[in-house]
Formats: structure tokens, sequence, C-alpha cells
């Protein structure tokens, strides 16, 4: 079976497209220890300068303690949990640094903006589609698209929202499938939606892939969940389905009854049983026909007399 070839045209990528890396980082628990540290000391110079009263001791106390205090705020602001399946991208006055996948505490530049980014594997369905077949036919479609984010700074500043992004465009890439073949083939051996799903699944995660790149997703698979006819159509279908069906049948007992025909003359001819006339042949053939190609139980009729009576 000849596969057609998949020709999409997906969204345009920016040529200054922003690439995941990865972001400095230290570790968050040395850091969590040295900061409530630092609270809790310049809280307690903080407290004797109050009690010492005024001079210049009590002053440096204070000044000591309220420098400790901003220094363990600005260690503790800089921590930033990572849980498995999340990341956090490093953002710092309005540029990228870079993101953390390793989960862990960590602990980074107190001043920079941390994006949480879920990098676990999602389950997306399109909604029901109602688009016209390559034969013009209006059929309902949907599809289940299994994805994850593989570039998380593509995700985050490629595209406004990821995840609205997947979705109209996995709609856009199943309606575009869906107008390029048929509902059905009727036999005739052409590619078909519903006679060829394993490569149509193919082809449209092909098409999802490409069009969703620019945002860092990654489409694992694909698959279609609806497959109809619309349903003012899909009576008339229905019929003309039964009746291919009903010919096909047709078509296999006329064919396996004249084989059962054709075998009876043979051996009756070989082991020289009767011998029949032109005319009594075609009479033999009319009557096993009515016989194997009958509905119903055929009544046979006893002949009492010769055979030409």
């Amino acid at each position: 079976m000849v596969t057609e070839e998949v020709t999409t045209a997906g969204p345009e990528v920016p040529n200054r497209r922003v690439t995941e890396r990865a972001a400095w980082s230290a570790s968050g628990v040395l850091v969590l220890v040295l900061g409530i540290g630092m609270l809790l000391v310049g809280a307690a110079l903080v407290v004797l300068a109050i009690v010492a009263g005024g001079g210049a001791a009590p002053t440096a106390l204070t000044v000591a303690g309220v420098l400790l205090m901003i220094a363990g705020t600005l260690a503790v602001r800089g921590l930033t949990p990572v849980i498995a399946g999340e990341a956090r991208a490093v953002q710092l006055f309005g540029r990228y640094r870079g993101t953390i996948r390793e989960p862990g505490l960590h602990w980074v530049n107190p001043f920079a903006l941390r994006r949480q980014v879920s990098t676990r594997i999602r389950n997306q369905e399109s909604a029901q589609a109602k688009v016209n077949d390559a034969d013009g036919n209006p059929i309902e479609i949907a599809a289940v698209v299994v994805w994850q984010v593989r570039d998380t700074a593509s995700a985050l500043y490629s595209v406004d929202d990821f995840t609205a992004f997947v979705t109209i465009q996995t709609e856009t890439a199943v309606r575009h499938i869906a107008s390029r073949y048929p509902y059905d083939n009727r036999g005739s051996g052409a590619l078909s939606l519903r006679d060829n799903a394993e490569e149509i699944t193919q082809q449209l995660s092909a098409e999802i892939s490409d069009r969703v790149r620019p945002a860092g997703v990654e489409i694992i698979e694909s698959r279609l969940t609806r497959l109809s006819y619309a349903p003012e159509i899909a009576q008339a279908m229905l019929r003309q389905q039964q009746a291919n069906a009903v010919v096909g049948a047709r078509r296999r007992i006329v064919e396996g009854a004249v084989g059962m025909v054709q075998l009876a003359l043979e051996r009756l001819q070989e082991q020289d049983v009767v011998e029949l006339d032109e005319e009594r042949k075609a009479s033999m053939v009319s009557n096993l026909l009515v016989v194997l190609c009958s509905e119903q139980a055929t009544q046979p009729i006893v002949n009492a007399g010769t055979l030409y009576q």
C-alpha cells in the first residue's frame, strides 16, 4: 500500500528563538540553614540593642542586626524547591537565565523570577469537529494527543500559552487530515480514515508534531477517538454500506454455487454415473443454482418416472 507523503504548513519559527539551557544554582539546604541562622542572630542583636539603650554600641548592634536580617531574608528568598515532573525557568531582569530540572532544594539569585513549568506527560482530547472529508461528506471526528514539554524556554517565551497552543494546533491538524482523505475507500484500495487507521494516526502525529514544535512540545502519540458520519447523512450511508455488504455476500454465494455445480458435473462425467444431454445439463444447473443460492429452504420434488418424465 502506498502511503502519501505528509506535507504540512506549521507555524513559522522565529529566527531568534529562545531555547532551554541549564541555569546556575547552589545547594539550597546549606543556604537555608545559613539564612535561618542569620535571621535569628540579627533578631537577637536588635533585641540586645534595644535592651542596652542608647549609645554607640547599641547603634552598631542594631545596624549589624538589621544587615544580618536583610542577608538572611535574601538567602531565604532565593530558595527554590523543584519536585519531580516540574522545572523552574529562571528569569532575571527580563532575560532568560536557564532552567532548573534537577529535583531538590536549590538557591538562585533572590531577585530572579522563577516560573514553574510542568514536564509531566499529558493527555489532551480535541473537541469533536464536524468537517467534510475528501468526498465532501460531513463527518464527525475527534482525537486524543499524548504530549510533553521538552523545551521549557520555548514553551514559555515562544508562544503566549503553550497549552492553548497545543489545543488549537491539534484541532487544526485533525481537520486538515480529515479533509484530505475519504471516510471509506469503498474497496478502491486508497487510504481512508476508517480502513487505514494506523497510517492515518501516524500522519496525524507527524503533522501535530510539526505544528507544535515552536512551543517546545513533543508529541508522544495521537489516536482518533471518534470517527463517524454526521447525523444528517448517517442513515443514508448506513444503507449504502448494508447494500454493499449484501452485494458482496451475494457475489460470494454465486461464485461458490457455480464452483459446486461445475464440480458436480465433472464428477458425474468422470465416474460415468449418468449421461446427460445439453438440455438436461442446463436443467440440472438451473436446479442446483436455485437450491444453493436461495435464501429459503427448497422443497424437493421426487421424480417417480423416467429421466425425461
